[in-house]
């Protein structure tokens, strides 16, 4: 008997399911970008989100393309930087279509030292930045002298060390990892304390086993900075999630991405399509002396946690995260994660909530689920000045737009011939 259109996709979707629980993902490296990211191209930037062009950028994304364009040296000054990138002089590509991602304006150039993490079950490697601290970074839009010898240090001394003690020991299994910080209240996207002590524990001594210079400097560096596995995790959510990506008949969301302007998503059977709306304005609490005024639009490519199960979807894991995200009581943050289970395929049995009596993260978004349950998926997360440079200026939880579901499931019906 020949299996309905909605066998095959059920059966598709248990497949994609199946592959993001089966990932392993492992950091195995620490190189700069030019030399582990397959065919990178000649003067090009990687940037969060879906594609988009100088003209369409929000002030932070153009803050930080002119840094990095002074930081690889294609030009002197930010106003010349400027002036380059607006004569199309540079090209443009988002960090997904080369296997990577990034946070907040995700920018990623040839020299920048970048985490390279390896699903060990499908070997399919992922790639994001090294996180830069708090503050005045590239990430905002920052893009002065501090930001650019920071990048510096970072690609020439810090990048090399962490490389050579990833390598030494053999790369860092992160699977246990994450679901050890679940259990100490991280929820992976806007809370990454407890993981970031663990991370440091796993490198500690391998770095000073690497006789690095200013190692000191290096272990403060990690330390001092509590997003600093966000990068990490975000790395391994694109390793696992890409193995999903390809499969006929498959409805599950394998990216959601934004860049400040448009956000976007793309699905498992529909290839390398995305389907956009506009970014979201994120609600939240504001740090003081800010009004809503002051806030760009959603921006980043780190709701990849997101479509693996992490952040938004895992805030029951999180007291400590809802407050500080102006997301009510924890009654409400465990609400989230519920409202969740209602558009995924299934748990995570690996990464489990102890506030849900041990319940997996609810993992695999099913389009057709978003749309008949009328139910977006959430997103907590950074909020940054639409001014480059200014930084954060808030946290609190955003949306997707319905628009994207919508075109991405009519797409699907025309390309399976489905009413």
């Amino acid at each position: 008997m020949t299996a309905s259109l909605a066998d095959r996709i059920d059966e598709a979707n248990r497949e994609a399911h199946r592959r993001m629980l089966a990932g392993d993902p492992a950091l195995v490296d620490v190189q700069s970008a030019s030399q582990v990211i397959p065919n990178f191209p000649e003067r090009t930037i990687l940037h969060a989100g879906p594609p988009i062009t100088w003209d369409r950028m929000c002030g932070p994304m153009q803050g930080a393309v002119a840094g990095a364009i002074v930081f690889e040296g294609w030009a002197p000054d930010i106003e010349q930087a400027n002036a380059l990138a607006a004569a199309g002089k540079v090209n443009f590509q988002p960090n997904h279509h080369f296997g990577g991602v990034g946070p907040m304006t995700g920018i990623t150039t040839p020299n920048m030292a970048v985490l390279v993490v390896e699903n060990r079950v499908f070997g399919i490697k992922s790639y994001c930045t090294v996180n830069e601290g708090l503050g005045n970074v590239m990430r905002f839009g920052g893009n002065d002298r501090e930001v650019i010898e920071r990048l510096q240090w970072m690609s020439k001394v810090a990048g090399p060390a962490l490389g050579k003690a990833v390598r030494n020991r053999g790369g860092i299994p992160l699977k246990n990892v994450i679901a050890r910080g679940l259990t100490m209240g991280d929820e992976m996207h806007m809370r990454n304390a407890a993981c970031c002590g663990l991370i440091l524990r796993e490198l500690a001594g391998d770095l000073a086993e690497t006789n690095a210079p200013d190692l000191a400097r290096i272990l403060k560096f990690i330390s001092g900075n509590d997003m600093f596995f966000l990068n990490v995790v975000m790395a391994a959510a694109k390793a696992i999630a890409a193995p999903a990506h390809g499969i006929p008949y498959s409805t599950v969301v394998t990216t959601m991405a934004r860049n400040g302007t448009d956000f976007g998503i793309r699905v498992s059977s529909t290839g390398d399509r995305w389907f956009t709306g506009p970014a979201q304005h994120a609600r939240g609490l504001l740090f003081a002396g800010f009004t809503e005024a002051d806030a760009n639009p959603d921006i980043g490519d780190s709701c990849i946690t997101e479509t693996v199960g992490l952040g938004g979807f895992a805030m029951a894991a999180s007291p400590a995260v809802v407050g500080f995200l102006g997301a009510g009581s924890m009654a409400d943050a465990i609400a989230y994660t519920r409202r969740m289970t209602e558009i995924t395929i299934g748990p995570n049995p690996e990464w489990r909530l102890p506030t849900l009596d041990m319940m997996g993260v609810p993992t695999a978004i099913d389009i057709r689920k978003v749309l008949a349950t009328d139910t977006l998926p959430v997103i907590n997360t950074a909020i940054t000045n639409r001014r480059p440079g200014k930084g954060q200026i808030g946290a609190g939880v955003v949306h997707p737009p319905l628009a994207c579901f919508e075109e991405a499931l009519t797409a699907f019906a025309e390309l399976y011939g489905a009413a």
